[in-house]
């Protein structure tokens, strides 16, 4: 497929910069593969569109997601936990206001980091730059990576767990470009770009889909008897980067770790034998099982680095259900949904989506696809 088959134009003020009061009630669309159904409002037992008191739609809410699963089906979370990565410093000599965004600890014991800095131009190696107001928290510039990539060295001499968690109090949540240039990141980000199920640190952005999951809803879902897996993929910077080529076999994706364990599979793999549903969360969820299944389309075991980039047409081995946000035109997150939904299908539920109102991005509404 080509990228120009996934533009359309998608109006400023549909972009969410603000999460929902309650995570778990955003929007939700649902559309069905097999019968080409959109559904966006509730409906009654024989199928009738419900209204409020002054005669509108009610519109689906995450919430419902709960009506299309039974006891046995299986949901798979991705349990990266974000880390405040984003940071900002002072150039020595010239106090530039210097933007730090952390990607990755290369070595714990000399406190070498993996960045990206803004504006790179003024950055080079031997260049100091300080954290905070007492000039404890420094760092030299040793090597440049890429055009706006460094590698730290920070000079902080204490224990690695008193560093880091100094470190990471000067960061803030790690929210994307389109959310930080029209307002700044709040204390109250750290919690709301976080799934409540995060345990393993490691990804500077949020799993996004995860996000509407609130615990009175997982509660529910637990008494409903539906299973819950978890793998790991530390989601990185990859998808959000702009896709440079038309072909998009030619597109190469930034690699981002995973980890799947044993008991991921025992959970899914018997879900699947038992012929239940697999939910797959979000797109990383969808990129780890698919990384990890072999022809068999059971999960296997699997520690170590993906690339896959998913994009229509493929044929999908493990879930065959799927809960997305709402994306950005031309994205890969768009791409692997369109890809599991079916192309045609998926671009005319955004269509409505533009039309109707819907919020998109990571803080915006969400769309559950089923293979019915």
């Amino acid at each position: 497929m080509k990228l120009s088959q996934f533009k359309f134009k998608l109006p400023e003020e549909l972009i969410a910069l603000e999460p929902p009061y309650h995570r778990d009630e955003c929007r939700l669309m649902v559309i069905h593969k097999k019968s080409q159904k959109i559904e966006m409002h509730k409906t009654d037992a024989d199928g009738n569109t419900l209204n409020d008191a002054d005669g509108n739609p009610v519109w689906l809410d995450f919430r419902n997601v709960l009506d299309y699963f039974d006891e046995g089906d299986t949901f798979v979370f991705n349990d990266t936990k974000v880390f405040p990565a984003r940071l900002y410093g002072t150039k020595e000599k010239t106090d530039a206001k210097i933007e730090v965004f952390l990607l990755r600890e290369l070595n714990e014991e000399m406190r070498l980091w993996d960045v990206l800095v803004e504006p790179a131009r003024k950055i080079r190696i031997g260049n100091k730059l300080f954290f905070d107001s007492s000039g404890t928290m420094v760092a030299e510039v040793i090597d440049n990576t890429t055009s706006r990539g460094r590698t730290l060295r920070f000079l902080y001499d204490c224990p690695h767990d008193e560093f880091k968690r100094e470190l990471y109090a000067l960061g803030e949540a790690p929210l994307p470009r389109y959310i930080v240039d029209k307002r700044a990141a709040k204390p109250e980000d750290l919690d709301d770009f976080q799934c409540i199920f995060a345990r393993k640190e490691g990804a500077v952005t949020a799993p996004a889909s995860g996000l509407h999951f609130s615990r009175e809803l997982l509660k529910r879902m637990e008494i409903r008897g539906i299973e819950f897996a978890y793998v790991t993929v530390h989601c990185a910077l990859g998808n959000f980067h702009d896709i440079e080529v038309e072909d998009l076999t030619k597109h190469k994706m930034d690699s981002e770790q995973m980890f799947i364990d044993a008991e991921a599979c025992r959970i899914v793999n018997g879900a699947k034998s038992a012929g239940r549903h697999v939910c797959a969360v979000g797109t990383s969820v969808v990129k780890a099982t698919e990384t990890a299944s072999g022809t068999d389309n059971q999960l296997k075991e699997y520690e170590g680095w993906t690339n896959k980039f998913i994009f229509p047409p493929y044929e999908f081995g493990v879930a065959d259900s799927m809960i997305a946000n709402f994306y950005h035109p031309m994205s890969t997150l768009l791409m692997s949904t369109a890809a599991f939904g079916g192309y045609d299908l998926v671009m005319q539920a955004y269509d409505l989506a533009v039309k109707n109102g819907y919020k998109f991005g990571c803080y915006g509404d969400a769309m559950l696809i089923l293979n019915d």
